[in-house]
Order: structure tokens, then sequence, then C-alpha cells
């Protein structure tokens, strides 16, 4: 019995059928690939006024951060209800994560607070961590972009 060559954009099988199963395939491929960049794209987008929560304590706090973009740089600010905008150090974006560093001051001390979230959508979820005496303290944190 011989088996029957079918050319295909320069590809060579031993049946139709087999044709028929490389174009499903690459065809799903070609479907998750473009859906997987859509979804990227729009999780790292850090740009806005996000309006945070987050607990000290049993303390429930809130404070709010403002990322701007200019260019291919990013930069952004964090005020709190009794604290103006304070400048973000070391803003960085990296495939879906938010990190940066803000000076916090309460009671007239001022707190190193490093801040790492990740982007979904209108949504960001993280960790705040902060050192207080030698000893750091972790804090999960959640906002959501104003519209």
């Amino acid at each position: 019995m011989t088996a029957k060559v079918t050319g295909i954009g320069g590809v060579f099988f031993k049946s139709i059928h087999d044709s028929a199963l490389l174009k499903a395939i690459l065809s799903v491929a070609l479907v998750l690939v473009v859906c997987g960049l859509a979804v990227a794209a729009n999780q790292a987008d850090p740009v806005g006024t996000w309006k945070c929560e987050y607990n000290i304590g049993d303390q429930k706090r809130t404070s709010t951060l403002t990322i701007k973009k200019d260019g291919d740089k990013i930069t952004g600010t964090m005020s709190w209800p009794d604290q103006k905008e304070t400048p973000l150090q070391d803003l960085k974006l990296k495939e879906g994560e938010l990190t940066f560093s803000a000076d916090r001051v309460v009671g007239g001390n001022s707190f190193h607070v490093e801040y790492k979230f990740m982007i979904n959508g209108d949504t960001l979820k993280g960790k705040g961590t902060l050192d207080v005496g030698g000893e750091k303290r972790d804090f999960d944190i959640e906002g959501k972009r104003e519209k």
C-alpha cells in the first residue's frame, strides 16, 4: 500500500488528515498568542489615579497613588489624608509588577516604605513593607483605578 503525499505550504504530509490537524493546532496557537498579548497589555498599564486601602493593625487607612507616563518613563506620587503628594522613588514596571518606594511621615517620624503590586486591569494588589526600628513589617494593600 502506498501513501499519497500532499503538499501544503511547502510542508509534505502523508495524509490529508495530518495537514488538517496541523492547521487546527496552528490556529489554536495563534488565538492563544493573540489573547495572551491582549491580556498582558491590559494588565501592565499603571497610568492613572488609584485609590488604595490597607490596614495597619486594626486601623483602616487610605492613600492615593498617581502614575503618569512621559515617553518611555513612568513617574508618580503617593499621598495620604494627612500628607501631601510625595514623589515615588525607584519606580519600575516589569511583567505587570509595579514596584517603588515612598517616604511616609507620621507624627513627625519618617518611614521609608517599599511597595510591590501586581496590576490586573483596573485593580492592583500587593504589599507594603516598612522598617520600624530595624524590623521589617508587611501589610496588604489593594487599589482601584479611578475612571
